[in-house]
């Protein structure tokens, strides 16, 4: 069987590189797996959560936000403006920030609370995903 090559890439750093054996993500047009073998593609990601399973068997979550998933040739670039690995999100930190949001959102300029909000969601379902 083969092996993917992954990489996750946030705006200013790399969030995590290893080998897989599966990668889950969302796309614009719903949850996509990818296995060694994968038909060359890009895609658009939308605010959620990548499960990485590597060849040793450990799961690996993170949090990303809007940006692309390209696969070609056993290769899997995810690149978000935001990535954050589920062990190092605060869970207070973002249950906090997404009722900010929320309350924001109610008072002010929709779009932006809407993208904190969004955000915030991708980043407690990370936590709770890997517990």
């Amino acid at each position: 069987m083969g092996v993917l090559q992954v990489e996750l890439v946030s705006a200013d750093r790399l969030v995590w590189s290893g080998e897989a054996s599966m990668i889950i993500a969302r796309t614009s047009e719903g949850d996509v797996g990818i296995l060694p073998g994968h038909a060359p593609m890009l895609s658009v990601m939308v605010d959620g959560v990548v499960d990485v399973t590597t060849t040793d068997g450990e799961t690996w979550i993170a949090a990303v936000d809007a940006g692309f998933l390209s696969v070609a040739d056993d290769r899997v670039s995810v690149l978000a403006e935001h990535a954050e690995m589920a062990h190092d999100i605060n869970l207070e930190k973002a249950r906090a920030d997404l009722d900010r949001a929320h309350a924001a959102g109610e008072n002010d300029d929709e779009s932006q609370a809407a993208v904190a909000a969004a955000w915030a969601d991708a980043r407690i379902r990370a936590v709770e995903r890997a517990n």
